[in-house]
């Protein structure tokens, strides 16, 4: 521990942060102004969408659903744009020749990340929050299912970042995987209103549980399933240990 470089890591964690806020308007904005007109258009059709649990209510159940949507979207995006960018302009050797190891430059992206993305998802959960009427929130729950996803997706977009060098490639992996999975993995109904002989495709889907541990967040008296989420953290260890292996072996830095 005592060889790591805490200054370097520091210095690339507030540069990609300040980074990301400079461009605020693309970033932040935009995608909020989206989110916010999608749930208010989906809001007219509540009245006809119901629950077996009648307390509950549509848009208590799509708003965190619509938050780990942009979440899962956000943390790949960010680091798999950052990363082919530096790729492409060659800023990315000046990380490769400086004092610092790829393991350091590695986890350098990823909390930056966790920075970044906590403040979009808490950002949009303010906003979002005018179209619901929440009784309860599990703060822990809440930041530590944040934190799992951002992690997860950070670790896919630094993958593809590494892996790839043009942007068709990067868009391929956001809109066949990345974007799918987001949308279809509970986050605008409940598989309660599906077949029961396709819920155990869900179930296999360690997203679906990640979707549905940051919801129940707003639950009061819920209790997660302890396996559903040790399901969930052997994912992340593969997905962040893939990454980090490859990271550090290196892999097509220069075209």
């Amino acid at each position: 521990m005592n060889n790591l470089s805490y200054s370097a890591i520091k210095t690339i964690i507030f540069y990609e942060v300040k980074s990301y806020f400079k461009e605020f308007q693309f970033n932040i904005v935009a995608p909020l102004i989206s989110t916010l007109l999608f749930v208010f258009i989906l809001s007219t059709i509540e009245k006809y969408y119901t629950f077996d649990n009648s307390e509950n209510s549509y848009m208590n159940f799509l708003v965190p659903g619509m938050i780990m949507s942009v979440i899962f979207q956000t943390s790949f995006n960010h680091l798999s744009e950052v990363i082919i960018t530096m790729k492409q302009n060659g800023s990315f050797n000046d990380y490769l020749i400086s004092p610092i190891s790829r393991i350091e430059i590695f986890f350098s992206f990823i909390v930056s990340s966790i920075f970044v993305c906590l403040i979009v998802g808490i950002i949009n959960l303010l906003c979002l929050s005018i179209f619901t009427e929440f009784t309860h929130i599990n703060y822990f729950s809440l930041i530590y299912y944040l934190i799992i996803a951002i992690i997860t997706f950070s670790s896919l977009g630094a993958l593809t970042g590494i892996l790839s060098f043009t942007w068709d490639i990067q868009s391929s992996v956001s809109n066949f995987f990345i974007v799918p999975t987001s949308f279809l993995s509970g986050t605008f109904f409940s598989i309660d209103s599906l077949n029961s002989e396709i819920h155990f495709i869900f179930k296999l889907n360690p997203f679906y549980h990640l979707v549905s541990g940051f919801r129940n967040s707003f639950a009061y008296g819920y209790k997660n399933n302890l396996y559903y989420d040790l399901y969930i953290l052997i994912i992340l260890a593969f997905i962040f240990l893939l990454t980090l292996f490859i990271f550090n072996k290196g892999y097509k830095v220069i075209n």
